[in-house]
């Protein structure tokens, strides 16, 4: 009898845990979880470009892949990477003057741009100077990372933000060119393979940090003049030739 008051009285105790018990899932909000993704990506690209400047299986990789594209395209060169990094951001500015109109106006994306560009060159170019990687034709020692494929992932970045709402296949375009791109420096003997994927890296986390910060430039420095007929704003600058920084006043007609 004993026994079984005893078991009567544990299920009693068990029933009302489970009834007392609640459990909270806790999931971050789409905003969080998509901005986490889109960093993981270029993180992991960066992190590969470092790891390959010591890495021996990885230097290893870049020599192989330098040997075989000079191997079977001995006389090959081109300049059109010198063009071809440019072409998502002329892509955006023509689809606006078509019609196909992005995320933001012209003014905003200008700005946009801009801040992208300057975080683009300001990384590419310290890092470059810290690293001292020596080019695949041993022209100078600042081949990591690529500049050419950074400001081409750059831009495709800065086309798929502005037309991502309209069509994803803008994107791709962007990205696809971006690939050219860094392919061809490749073919051109100027960067080992590693220091494409970083500089890939480096373009996308740019233009995504570019678009992450313009709410609170535009919220801080940018102001309305209160006469309409202007708009004025601050911007940071960088001179990749003179390796110089400063700031900007720009005048937005209204």
């Amino acid at each position: 009898m004993t026994s079984t008051l005893k078991a009567q009285m544990k299920a009693d105790s068990l029933s009302q845990t489970d009834k007392d018990t609640f459990h909270l899932t806790v999931t971050p909000p789409p905003a969080i979880r998509s901005t986490a993704a889109g960093l993981v990506v270029p993180a992991v690209m960066i992190g590969y470009g470092f790891a390959a400047l010591n890495m021996h299986s990885l230097v290893d990789l870049n020599h192989s892949t330098s040997k075989e594209l000079i191997e079977h395209n001995p006389d090959f060169h081109t300049s059109i990477d010198n063009y071809l990094q440019y072409a998502p951001v002329a892509a955006v500015y023509a689809l606006n003057l078509a019609g196909v109109h992005g995320k933001h106006n012209f003014r905003d994306r200008t700005i946009i741009l801009g801040i992208a560009a300057v975080f683009t060159a300001g990384s590419v170019e310290a890092v470059k100077h810290i690293t001292h990687e020596m080019r695949p034709d041993g022209s100078d020692n600042l081949s990591f990372p690529s500049g050419h494929t950074a400001t081409a992932f750059a831009s495709a970045e800065f086309l798929r933000q502005e037309y991502k709402d309209v069509s994803p296949w803008y994107g791709v375009a962007g990205y696809a060119a971006a690939t050219a791109t860094g392919a061809l420096r490749m073919y051109n003997n100027k960067h080992w393979f590693s220091d494409v994927v970083a500089g890939a890296g480096f373009g996308i986390l740019s233009t995504k940090a570019a678009y992450w910060v313009y709410p609170w430039i535009q919220r801080k420095l940018f102001k309305n003049s209160t006469n309409g007929h202007a708009a004025t704003t601050v911007l940071p600058y960088y001179n990749a030739q003179w390796h110089s920084a400063g700031l900007s006043v720009v005048l937005f007609p209204r």
